[in-house]
């Protein structure tokens, strides 16, 4: 069960409101206070994307953003309600192509502030995962 789940609806005035409480929970975990500025970009861009991809496709769904704390790490999922084939993974997927290159970019300064991040993209939506560690308890 995560520690924090924060379900919002596809507006770009929310992506703030995650950025902030995900780095009060990184706060709290442990997370070192030089990564902090790590995790409000990472959440920022993730929820972005998802925000885009949920706009972009008509989707009406929340973005959900859990926020997970264990002994050694703190980690952060970002789930959308996007099919796969929606993602513009694959070069007939038929989506906007700006938001897709949006998608590629923000993927892109995700993979370059956090070291431990997974992307998985499923026939009922994708998940950006991310972890940073945190001092054992």
């Amino acid at each position: 069960m995560p520690t924090v789940e924060l379900l919002f609806s596809a507006q770009p005035e929310h992506v703030r409101t995650a950025r902030l409480v995900a780095a009060a929970v990184a706060r709290r975990a442990g997370v070192d206070e030089a990564a902090l500025d790590e995790v409000r970009l990472a959440v920022g861009e993730a929820c972005s994307r998802a925000v885009g991809l949920h706009r972009s496709n008509g989707v009406e769904a929340p973005v959900r953003v859990m926020l997970n704390e264990d002994e050694k790490t703190f980690s952060i999922e970002v789930a959308d309600e996007v099919p796969g084939n929606a993602h513009g993974s694959s070069p007939d997927s038929g989506g906007d192509e700006a938001a897709d290159d949006e998608g590629e970019m923000g993927l892109a300064v995700i993979s370059g502030l956090v070291d431990d991040v997974e992307v998985i993209e499923g026939a009922v939506g994708g998940v950006i995962r991310m972890s940073w560690p945190t001092p054992s308890a």
